[in-house]
């Protein structure tokens, strides 16, 4: 997989998810939501629910957790997945084997 399969992913599954999204919660779920919602109060409880994704999003990203998973999934990081290139594209594109050759290239040349 590559920058560009994660980046159709996303796209993709960002228009599945749609403007609204339903999910069925679990007791444990519905009790710590309630307790949220007693103790912060917000006018609805999609409010807590964003704020949900995004304490996760950015705990994944602060972990290192996140880019594991892209590494995994489609050999890139999310500064990659950012940037919209990789690091080898980044650094003028070369490869490991062209990056030997050019070394090579230049203890050639010296006296």
């Amino acid at each position: 997989m590559s920058l560009d399969d994660l980046s159709d992913d996303v796209e993709s599954r960002y228009t599945d998810l749609g403007d609204e999204i339903t999910t069925g919660l679990d007791r444990e779920t519905r009790n710590e939501l309630a307790l949220l919602t007693a103790a912060l109060g917000p006018d609805e409880t999609d409010e807590l629910l964003r704020r949900a994704v995004h304490t996760l999003f950015q705990t994944t990203v602060e972990t290192g957790r996140l880019d594991f998973h892209l590494r995994s999934s489609y050999d890139v990081t999310y500064d990659e997945y950012l940037s919209g290139m990789t690091y080898d594209e980044m650094a003028g594109g070369m490869d490991m084997q062209s990056q030997t050759q050019s070394q090579d290239d230049v203890h050639r040349y010296q006296y």
